[in-house]
């Protein structure tokens, strides 16, 4: 389900949100979420902080980000986004971040493919999965059907 830029505005709005806005496109990106509220940056570190041999760009949600959506998860609402290092890595590399409205929660998936797998290899089947911020089920779930919508994910 998605919400209309309208309907995401004041959905953050009502909900006490400081997220910034990304002043070209008017929607909310990962890697700005640690620079928008300082709750978001001490959930994020609250997750990555138990966790060992992270890169760089992932503690610091730092790299190429498309937008974020609005989606919910079991009456919870999350903004859910990829964040790659860099544009010519997200086919090896990229994390699916979903952070609560309320700012309480975070969680992620860590996606590693082998590099220089040839084209005719389907990256689902060679790939290493990394759930951040003990996800449940139903969190494991949205994050890989958030993957799944990557037309170049097969």
């Amino acid at each position: 389900m998605s919400l209309s830029l309208k309907t995401l505005a004041a959905a953050l709005l009502l909900g006490g949100s400081a997220m910034a806005i990304a002043a070209n496109d008017g929607q909310a990106r990962v890697n700005e979420l640690l620079n928008a509220d300082p709750q978001y940056r001490e959930t994020w570190q609250g997750v990555v902080k138990e966790e060992e041999r992270l890169p760089e760009w992932v503690m610091n949600l730092s790299g190429d980000a498309e937008q974020m959506n609005a989606v919910e998860e079991d009456g919870d609402k999350y903004l859910v986004g990829p964040l790659c290092e860099s544009q010519a890595t997200c086919a090896d590399k990229r994390l699916i971040v979903a952070v609560s409205f309320d700012k309480k929660d975070a969680y992620a998936m860590l996606v590693e493919v082998p590099s220089g797998l040839p084209a005719d290899k389907s990256p689902t089947r060679h790939a290493n999965y990394r759930f951040l911020g003990k996800p449940d089920q139903g969190m494991q779930d949205l994050l890989m059907e958030q993957l799944r919508k990557d037309p170049n994910w097969y």
